[in-house]
């Protein structure tokens, strides 16, 4: 199957007041001292509008996640983070539980790909968090082939967890992140990414694995540096979107084709309905051949 996904899903809101997180440079930490430093960060921080939510009732089911302890905070919370923090991670686990509560038949990908300032303790706090959240919606790690929609429905299972750190060997319910490849191509040009995902989706390994198409343009610093103002939705998204729709529109799922594709702002254009309606090729193939 191919299921629409979101780039940051969680940087929807950014906290300006808070101080600018352990992913930055030493060099942004000190600029931001200023506060419109901080102003600047969150239009290139943002890359969603859309609470998760939203994002779940807009059709996304895989979420792209980042978090980090404060440094200098009593305890052990544990943050989402994108430059600056967002909400805790506990907060956005119960939006979306709370919605498949709602929706017992809907499944969710939560890739947690990115941590910082985080020790096994804080890893500990946040896993245990998880299972808190989830409980027997959490699908334990199988193969890959074998986790269809009918055996989710079946074990009442609702949440796959993909977990990049040693410690997910220690758990059932978390899956190793080289069970979702996520290659990035780290450009601005619109043309180099759709001909990297081109490239990446030829090289996908034909099982075992999932597989992200990250639909994604990532600002340099001397674009940012251009275009301080207008932010990331202004420079990059609004004017590339269309054509990365267009590929989208071109593709096709199932082995060797697309499975997941995430994207910025993913309300702007028809994003996570056009990823969705490609899964009406399996249907076409399974009537042609029967």
């Amino acid at each position: 199957l191919l299921f629409p996904g979101s780039h940051d899903s969680f940087s929807y809101w950014v906290d300006e007041k808070s101080p600018v997180g352990p992913d930055q440079a030493t060099a942004i930490k000190r600029l931001a001292r200023i506060s419109l430093v901080k102003k600047i960060m969150k239009k290139w921080s943002v890359t969603q509008n859309l609470t998760f939510k939203e994002q779940l009732e807009g059709g996304i089911r895989y979420f792209d996640l980042r978090v980090s302890s404060k440094p200098g905070e009593i305890g052990q919370e544990i943050y989402f983070i994108h430059g600056l923090f967002g909400i805790k991670v506990w907060d956005g686990l119960k939006e979306i539980n709370t919605f498949l509560e709602q929706h017992p038949k809907e499944v969710a990908f939560l890739d947690f790909n990115h941590f910082y300032a985080m020790d096994d303790s804080h890893h500990f706090f946040l896993i245990n968090r998880i299972r808190s959240a989830f409980g027997s919606k959490l699908c334990s790690v199988e193969c890959v082939e074998d986790v269809t929609l009918q055996y989710m429905w079946e074990k009442k299972h609702q949440v796959l967890i993909f977990y990049h750190y040693p410690l997910y060997r220690e758990y059932a319910f978390l899956w190793p992140g080289n069970k979702m490849p996520a290659p990035w191509a780290n450009t601005t040009n619109v043309h180099k990414l759709l001909q990297f995902l081109e490239t990446t989706l030829e090289e996908r390994s034909p099982y075992g694995t999932f597989h992200v198409s990250q639909a994604i343009l990532t600002p340099r610093v001397k674009t940012i540096a251009r275009h301080l103002i207008r932010g990331l939705k202004n420079t990059l998204v609004h004017r590339n979107l269309p054509m990365i729709l267009n590929w989208v529109k071109a593709q096709k799922p199932g082995v060797m084709g697309v499975n997941i594709i995430t994207s910025d702002f993913v309300e702007l254009v028809d994003f996570a309905a056009t990823v969705i309606a490609l899964n009406d090729l399996l249907l076409e193939e399974d009537e042609s051949s029967t």
